[in-house]
Parts: structure tokens; C-alpha cells; sequence
């Protein structure tokens, strides 16, 4: 594999919009060092007046907005080379600043909320405080879960070690853990990495994907118990925010702050567990297709559709993705087109590189996409789902303050699967080979139990794990392992269940952002719907609004601007119908290919 300094610069970030060299990356640090200062003397002054307590939010926005150019530099270049110890000690500097920044701005909650709520009201109805009126609201919507002044100190000076459990499982996961060697289909001993996996269980040989899978997931288990030390550690820590904020749960708490009732979460899970039956439909044509006695694990990545050359090196994905979002129109498109040119994204897989894939927004600059990008039509829905994630960025960046433009989670993975979706629907549209076709839907139906099946599976987990804690059970590998199991027995009924697959949960980095996963479901089925809304109409206009709002309402509130009622079951419940009717139409094709 090759070394970071060893890439083509075309394929890799260009960082000087965002600082021309180190020394003036290093020179912003001191700066928003100097900045963070200024704010204690805001203390005392917040409910003087309603221009005093719009001048300490975008106080305050300002420092943030300098101390997040520095740390965003730092972070990112540390996900093209973690190992890189100046890029580690880059990160360390930023972390300290935010730190400090949270430790000298810890009173400003207190102080909002300690307003007489008629003042407070009073304040924010003022017609200049309409920019900042939805964030202030948000802090008084907190107000009983808001500690005094010297309880918010404590927590915030407690940010920095209560990163421990994720930055650890991401320098073991990244940098430390050595997979060993495997054969590919050629029979030839090659090296097993993050990136490659997924190429490797896509492979038409059984023996080559359930190698890859021994090796991948068996060497997550020999640091099972170490792994489990540290997702416990997590658990614990949400738990303890939680509990010491008065939150019910860690749930409730990890809900509360973009008004998502529970009832949205559990609606989800309930809604899966009716439409079981259609995923044991799936299993079973997968099984009938690929012609195995029976299903296993392993068989579930694997095309159904043999000889089919879906190869896409990375021009030709580029050209596919521009052409599938042509729907969303020529601003649109003219922002791809930046992205593609002005290197905003980083291709290729080097040694030391963030395995996955990501987006990160940079108000005033523009979005950062990486890719671990291996030629196949795989990585082509990868970037239109990341390019979604930038062009909401970009757009929400555009369109509101840094105070107001970073969207909630809760809405995040909308816009990256609108164009996942977009994406595979202009290639049903425009396909007449029998097979290619074939592939698509299976691409499709794979969309449907990754993101739709596998992410409430993640999250009915996570919501598990840590009521595990909360009810006084011990957090250990075999007890994480136990419940994984479970759930994959409940989810993936006729199917094979490899005692590997338990450690599954061992992998999956996101759990150290505790409740983000169901999100992706639900995403998921709210992009089903708009895509479907856009193409079937031709207007993109709500959607395009929806991507301007940025933090200025509740994601929920958000969503219906796009046509997308999430407080109601039948988002979710209409995509898992489409799911059903596309196992239907994609049997139907493979008995005619026969």
C-alpha cells in the first residue's frame, strides 16, 4: 500500500483554502487562543439587555467558528495519515482549545436560562433577534437539564478524557490493528484491510469472501476484550451525562436535543420487526439464486447476478453521478463540478488513512469528501451518498451563519441517500441489459437491508447495550457478543448464523456516537420518498430549500419543508413496502435471465 507522501495530488486535498501553509494554521491557533480569552467578560452581561444577549451568542460564534477552523485542519489531515505524529500532536493542540473553550463559555447556558422566562420571551420576540432566536430557544427548551454554572464547568473540563474510548477503538481500528493475509480470487496471497474488505465479500468465490470474513472479523475478536473495555467505557460515560443531567435515559438524552420523541425510535424498530417476513423473502431468493444449500453470513454481499462487468473507475463514476442528479438541477451541478476541480476530495486509499468514508462541511471554505475509492460501481454510490452530505453543507454554509448552519444529525443522512437513490433509479431508467439490470435491483434491495434492516438492527443494539448498564447488567465481550447474537438470529431468520459474526458489533465506530445509527433508517426512508417525489414530478424546489436550513428549526420540522413526516409510520412503512414489490420485480427478472 502506498505511503501518503507517495499519492498523485490531483486525487488528494488541496488544504490551502482553508490555511496556506502550517505556519498560518499554527498562527490561528494562537489566535483563537487570544479569542477564547475574551470570553469570560461576557459573564454577568447576558440578561442586561436583548442586544447584550445577542451579542454574547455571536460572540461566542465567532471564537467557535475560529476554534473549528483549526481543529477541522488538524482532524482532517490526521484522516489521510493517522499514524503521523505531527498530525496527532496538530489534533491534540485543537482538542486543548476546545476544551478550553467549552471550560471558559460553560456559564453562558446557566446565565440564558437563568432569565426570567417572561424577560427571555420578551427578548427574543424582538424583531432583531430573529437570527438567533431558534438557538436561543433551544438552550431554554434545556433548562431542566441545565447544571449551574459550576456543574457545566466540571462536565466541560471533563470533554477532552471522555473522548478516550473513540479515539482509542479509531487508533487501533486505523492505525494498529494488522489483518493478515488472504487469498483473492486469482489464489494469489495478498493483504487484508479495512478498505479491501468489502471488495473481498463481494467476491463471485465462497471460499474467498468466507476468508475474508474469518480473517476480518477473527481479528476483531483476539481484542474483543479490549474493545469491549472501551465500548463499555462509552456506554458509561453517556449513561453518566445522562444520569447527571437528569435525563431519564441516555437515550432520552441523546433524543432530546433535536425534539425526537422516543416513540419515533421505537415506531422504527416495531415497523422492521412487521416486515421480518419480507427479509426472510430476500434470504431466500438470494439462496435460491446463488444456488447454495444454504445462506450464511458471508453470502449476503455477494451480487446475485454472475458475469456482470460492473467495474467504475473513478472518471467514469464521477460522469455516472453528475448524469444520475441532473434532476436536482444546474446549480447542482455546477457545484459537483467544483467539487471534481477545485479537489475536494480525497480518493484513493493510502497507508495510515481513516478507513470508510466521510464528508466534513468547513463554513466559509467548502465541504472535505474522503473516499477509500476501489473502482467498483460500489464506490460510485459512495460518492454521490458523501457528495450529498457535501452539497448539503455547502448549501446550508451558503445560506446561514455559522451561528445557524450546521444541520442536525437527525437530517444528516437524508440529502447523501436522496442521491443514492437518485442514483439508482437513473440507472434502472436507462439499463436494458437483462443482467445489468439485475444487479441494480440487488444493489438496491442491498440499500434497503444495509441501511433500512442493518442500521435499526444497530440501533435496537445500542438502545439495548446501554439499558444493559442502566439496569445494572455487566458490559463485557460476551455479554455484547450474547446480545449481537440475538439480534442477528431475529433479523437474518434462515440464515446461517457464524459464531464470527457475534464480534460484529466490535467494528462499528459508530456506536461511539451513541444514537446517530437509527438515523440512517430513518434517513433512509425519508430519501426514498423525496427521490421518488422528485423524479415523479420533476420539482425539486422543497428539497433544494430543505438543504438551505442549516440548525434554524427542529430536523423533524426540517424534513416537512422536503414533503417527509417522520412523526408518522408510514415513511418507514412505505419504503419497506418498496422493498417488498422490488424482491418481487428483481425474481421475476432472474427467472426470465434463466
Amino acid at each position: 500500500m502506498k505511503l501518503r507522501n507517495e499519492m498523485s495530488p490531483e486525487f488528494t486535498w488541496d488544504f490551502t483554502p482553508m490555511f496556506s501553509d502550517r505556519d498560518a494554521w499554527s498562527k490561528a491557533c494562537d489566535e483563537a487562543d487570544k479569542a477564547i480569552d475574551l470570553i469570560p467578560a461576557l459573564q454577568g452581561t447576558l440578561g442586561e439587555s436583548a442586544a447584550s444577549l445577542k451579542k454574547g451568542l455571536l460572540t461566542l460564534s465567532e471564537v467557535e467558528e475560529k476554534v473549528s477552523l483549526c481543529y477541522l485542519y488538524a482532524m482532517l489531515l490526521k484522516s489521510t495519515d493517522g499514524g503521523d505524529p505531527d498530525y496527532q500532536a496538530m489534533e491534540s493542540r485543537t482538542i486543548g482549545l476546545i476544551v478550553k473553550l467549552q471550560s471558559l463559555s460553560a456559564f453562558i447556558s446557566p446565565e440564558i436560562v437563568a432569565i426570567p422566562e417572561e424577560t427571555f420571551n420578551a427578548y427574543v420576540a424582538e424583531p432583531d433577534m430573529a437570527d438567533v432566536a431558534f438557538k436561543l430557544k433551544k438552550v431554554v427548551k434545556a433548562r431542566a437539564h441545565t447544571l449551574d454554572a459550576k456543574g457545566e464547568l466540571m462536565l466541560a473540563k471533563l470533554t477532552d478524557a471522555a473522548q478516550t474510548p473513540d479515539n482509542a477503538f479509531s487508533m487501533l481500528n486505523d492505525v494498529d490493528l494488522a489483518f493478515p493475509m488472504i487469498k483473492n480470487d486469482e489464489g494469489e496471497e495478498v493483504q487484508l484491510t479495512n478498505g479491501n474488505f468489502g471488495v473481498f465479500r463481494e467476491s463471485a468465490k465462497r471460499e474467498v469472501r468466507e476468508g475474508a470474513f474469518g480473517a476480518f472479523f477473527g481479528t476483531f475478536k483476539k481484542f474483543e476484550n479490549t474493545i469491549a473495555e472501551l465500548y463499555g467505557g462509552s456506554i458509561k460515560l453517556d449513561c453518566y451525562f445522562a444520569s447527571v443531567r437528569g435525563y431519564d435515559s441516555a437515550r432520552a438524552a441523546a433524543l432530546f436535543g433535536n425534539d425526537v420523541p422516543e416513540a419515533v425510535y421505537d415506531s422504527l424498530i416495531e415497523a422492521v420487526h412487521e416486515s421480518l417476513p419480507y427479509m426472510r423473502k430476500y434470504l431466500e431468493l438470494r439462496k435460491k439464486t446463488l444456488g447454495l444449500p444454504k445462506i450464511d453470513m458471508f453470502d449476503l454481499y455477494v451480487p446475485m447476478v454472475e458475469d456482470v462487468d460492473f467495474d467504475m473507475p473513478y472518471e467514469e463514476g464521477k460522469a455516472l453521478v453528475k448524469e444520475a442528479l441532473k434532476p436536482l438541477g444546474e446549480e447542482y451541478q455546477a457545484l459537483l463540478d467544483k467539487a471534481f476541480s477545485e479537489r475536494w476530495i480525497d480518493v484513493y486509499e493510502n497507508k495510515g488513512k481513516r478507513s470508510g468514508a466521510f464528508s466534513c462541511g468547513v463554513h466559509g471554505v467548502h465541504p472535505y469528501v474522503l473516499l477509500n475509492y476501489t473502482d467498483k460501481l460500489n464506490d460510485a454510490f459512495t460518492l454521490a451518498h458523501e457528495l450529498g452530505h457535501a452539497m448539503h453543507s455547502y448549501k446550508s454554509s451558503e445560506a446561514q451563519s455559522f451561528l445557524n448552519h450546521n444541520y442536525s444529525i437527525m437530517v444528516a443522512e437524508v440529502a447523501s441517500t436522496v442521491n443514492e437513490v437518485l442514483l439508482t433509479l437513473h440507472l434502472l431508467k436507462t439499463e436494458t441489459d437483462k443482467k445489468r439490470r439485475a444487479y441494480i435491483l440487488n444493489h438496491f434491495l442491498e440499500s434497503f437491508r444495509t441501511t433500512l434492516y442493518r442500521q435499526t438492527l444497530f440501533a435496537e443494539f445500542e438502545h439495548k447495550a446501554h439499558r444493559m448498564y442502566e439496569n445494572g447488567e455487566p458490559l463485557t465481550a460476551q455479554s455484547f457478543s450474547a446480545l449481537y447474537k440475538s439480534l442477528v438470529e431475529k433479523y437474518y431468520e434462515g440464515a446461517e448464523i457464524n459464531e464470527l459474526i457475534a464480534n460484529e458489533w466490535s467494528y462499528i465506530p459508530h456506536f461511539y456516537n451513541a444514537f446517530y445509527v437509527y438515523q440512517y433508517a430513518t434517513g433512509f426512508s425519508s430519501a426514498v420518498a423525496i427521490a421518488k417525489r422528485i423524479v415523479e414530478t420533476g420539482d425539486a424546489s422543497g428539497y433544494l430549500k430543505f438543504l438551505t436550513t442549516g440548525d434554524t428549526d427542529y430536523p423533524i420540522e426540517e424534513l416537512k419543508i422536503a414533503g417527509v413526516d417522520l412523526t408518522k409510520p408510514e415513511t418507514v412503512k412505505d419504503a419497506l413496502t418498496l422493498f417488498a414489490s422490488t424482491i418481487d420485480e428483481l425474481s421475476t427478472l432472474l427467472e426470465d435471465i434463466k
